[in-house]
């Protein structure tokens, strides 16, 4: 019997509610087409799977402005509430991170978290144009600032949170501590880790267009979205360390294929990183000053190497690609650069693989003929026969025929002092 209502109990349970479906996602890192890539399928998976509500673990220091607005896009327009969570403790939502935080429709931090510094960065330095405290200020930078200024107010404003610190991140480049944005009312919660968010999140009204949905997080299902293969390859690609060495490996790849005609496998490995680079940077914003200051000291190192001058193309190829290498990628705007310890050991590898090239083509040049009339003068010679006419000899492996104005013996050696036509001359070996 007991059994029986056991069986009836486990039956009816579900009938009256079953567990909410959490899909959850972690972004990490830079905010770049990749991450927006993730969201776009995160938020299709949650639809697939019919989900209550979608959790975003955040810790990004910034990126790209046109990934953040696709972001914020798929957030805003999203059927169910969507959860912004800056976690874990010690993590930030910086720059485009504190867009996503007031676009989310329930933001959260961990302590010990910031979020903030939402000033747009521009990699471009057109003329300038005074402000009205008279300091110089581009024309491109305050169109940024203001756009900026209007599109985080309109956030804040969608989801009824703090305008004026949102304006004070984006003039000021202000942050902030979580326990003072949750004062400040720029976040909703505080939580120590998921399990005490979906705590605080039970039974709480949000805003989803136009329509208020009351959350239920007593009985939770969560399930962790994992980026397929291509976002994977996207974000590789797309990291700015990744695109600077395939970007190296594609012109060293081609100049070594150039050097030695034939070879193939440098120029197919190159043309292959080649193509790889070239989309990686025209998915991120990169500085065309970086990328031709590049190209220009692989050329003088290239143009040392085959004039030979007294070293100053090669120094000045050196120092030309160590700082194309820093300009290429801004890492306020993309939130990450390419690492210095990089720069610095690839610039390296260059100036040993220049000095190595050098040092090579004066030792060959100042080196002894090794074929050729110029080589017979002075090898040694062994005679195999005497004839009429004079001597067989061996000489480096071949024979010849000889003459020699002292006589010799079959066995004997002697050195060549000349070479007319294809008979040698000979003299004794001195001792």
């Amino acid at each position: 019997m007991r059994r029986l209502l056991f069986f009836l109990l486990l039956c009816i349970v579900p009938l009256f509610g079953a567990p909410s479906k959490v899909i959850k996602l972690e972004i990490k890192g830079a905010v770049g087409p990749a991450t927006s890539n993730y969201l776009k399928e995160g938020m299709l998976y949650a639809d697939r799977q019919q989900a209550d509500m979608v959790l975003i673990e955040l810790d990004t220091p910034g990126g790209l402005a046109s990934s953040m607005r696709e972001m914020i896009q798929q957030i805003a327009n999203s059927r169910i509430p969507v959860i912004v969570y800056v976690a874990p403790k010690g993590a930030r939502a910086a720059s485009a991170g504190t867009y996503l935080i007031y676009a989310a429709h329930v933001a959260v931090m961990a302590p010990g978290t910031n979020l903030g510094a939402a000033t747009p960065v521009n990699m471009l330095s057109p003329a300038t144009l005074p402000d009205t405290n008279g300091s110089a200020a581009t024309v491109l930078e305050k169109k940024a600032i203001n756009d900026a200024k209007a599109y985080i107010k309109s956030l804040a404003q969608l989801n009824e949170r703090n305008i004026t610190w949102a304006l004070e991140a984006v003039e000021k480049a202000e942050s902030i501590p979580a326990y003072d944005a949750l004062r400040y009312g720029v976040i909703d919660l505080v939580a120590e880790d998921t399990d005490t968010l979906l705590q605080k999140l039970d039974g709480m009204s949000v805003k989803i267009g136009g329509r208020s949905v009351e959350l239920n997080t007593q009985e939770v299902s969560i399930l962790l979205f994992e980026a397929d293969w291509k976002t994977r390859m996207l974000a590789i690609i797309t990291d700015p360390n990744i695109a600077y060495i395939l970007l190296i490996i594609a012109i060293y790849g081609i100049f070594f294929e150039l050097l030695n005609p034939g070879g193939f496998v440098p120029g197919v490995i190159g043309v292959i990183s080649g193509v790889l680079a070239l989309y990686a940077l025209n998915m991120l914003p990169f500085n065309y000053a970086g990328l031709l200051l590049i190209l220009l000291g692989v050329g003088l190192m290239v143009a040392e190497v085959l004039i030979a001058g007294f070293g100053i193309l090669g120094i000045g190829g050196v120092i030309s690609f160590a700082f194309g290498s820093l300009l290429l990628f801004d890492t306020e705007t993309l939130g990450a650069g390419v690492s210095i310890p990089l720069i610095i050991a690839i610039t390296l590898v260059s100036l040993i693989f220049f000095i190595y090239v050098i040092r090579f083509l004066i030792r060959s040049r100042s080196a002894k003929a090794v074929s050729g009339a110029e080589e017979m003068i002075g090898a040694d010679a062994k005679v195999l026969e005497v004839t009429e006419d004079g001597y067989r000899v061996r000489c480096h492996g071949e024979i010849w025929f000889a003459t020699s104005k002292v006589p010799l013996e079959v066995g004997q050696s002697a050195k060549v002092e000349s070479l007319e036509g294809l008979t040698l001359h000979l003299n004794l070996k001195k001792e």
